[in-house]
């Protein structure tokens, strides 16, 4: 069974755009999460989703400028492991794509959990590219 949740999406924005929209809080906030600080390799970054009550620690396992992140849900070593490549396409767009691994295959709400990730991954790609194309601010603003 592939346990895997893999999304991806263009951006017609450089991969520097990009990459900066992720790994500096205040670019962020605008579209997912407010941040504790500026995404680093090898810190523990609290993250919080205001508008639903929710925060999590991820730790940065991997940063390479303009082409990879990679962090950790759970900063205590208990989290699924999500990697973010970003690909040039040209000067002016990228290829954003999220992969996220650790979903256990006894977990009894398994099913439920890949869905729901495969929708927030989604959902947080549909809110970068809004913001970064068009400056819209849809944190929050597509679900109720």
């Amino acid at each position: 069974m592939n346990l895997e949740v893999n999304t991806k999406m263009k951006i017609s924005k450089s991969v520097k755009d990009v990459f900066e929209a992720f790994v500096y809080p205040v670019q962020m906030a605008n579209y997912w999460f407010t941040g504790s600080d500026q995404w680093e390799q090898g810190k523990t970054i609290t993250l919080r989703y205001m508008e639903y009550n929710a925060q999590v620690d991820i730790k940065i396992l991997e940063l390479e400028e303009n082409k990879k992140i990679v962090f950790q849900w759970g900063a205590a070593g208990d989290g699924n492991v999500v990697t973010i490549t970003l690909k040039e396409l040209d000067s002016k767009s990228a290829l954003i794509e999220v992969n996220e691994v650790g979903f256990k295959e006894n977990d009894d709400e398994l099913i439920s959990k890949l869905l729901g990730n495969k929708e927030g991954w989604v959902y947080m790609l549909t809110c970068l590219k809004g913001y970064l194309e068009y400056g819209a601010i849809l944190r929050a603003a597509l679900v109720i």
